[in-house]
């Protein structure tokens, strides 16, 4: 985990959260936070999810996913069963250095990509060194 996000629980857990007034489970994504010069890119695995029932808010310094999983069937009498029936959702911190006014998201396969870009002050800058 890079200094400029803080993920708040570890990944694999079902959310529970007092603040939460949907009924049903909720799931936390697997994710994937990668820094890279002049951002962060943060890539969660949301499968079953329409890019219609993704929300995303940054508000105050933190970052908040959440998918909608539609029902996938019903009324059919499963042989087996074992796909989680629950939303997404995760919850992370966001540095300073994170331009908020231009972070970005992308859905494609089940995956959702958000582009976090550094604001200049923190992007890396080479020095020119003059002679004395």
């Amino acid at each position: 985990m890079t200094p400029h996000v803080v993920a708040p629980q570890q990944h694999g857990e079902q959310v529970e959260s007092s603040e939460r007034t949907r009924s049903g489970r909720c799931y936390r994504p697997f994710v994937d936070i990668v820094e890279m010069p002049h951002q962060l890119q943060v890539v969660a695995d949301m499968p079953g999810v329409r890019t219609e029932d993704i929300d995303i808010h940054f508000e105050n310094g933190e970052l908040t996913i959440h998918g909608k999983v539609q029902p996938r069937q019903e009324g059919v009498n499963f042989l087996a069963e074992e796909f989680g029936v629950g939303d997404f959702y995760r919850s992370f911190r966001v540095s300073e250095e994170i331009d908020g006014s231009r972070i970005a998201a992308t859905y494609a396969a089940g995956v959702l990509t958000l582009t976090l870009p550094k604001v200049e002050a923190a992007k890396p800058r080479k020095i020119a060194v003059q002679s004395a």
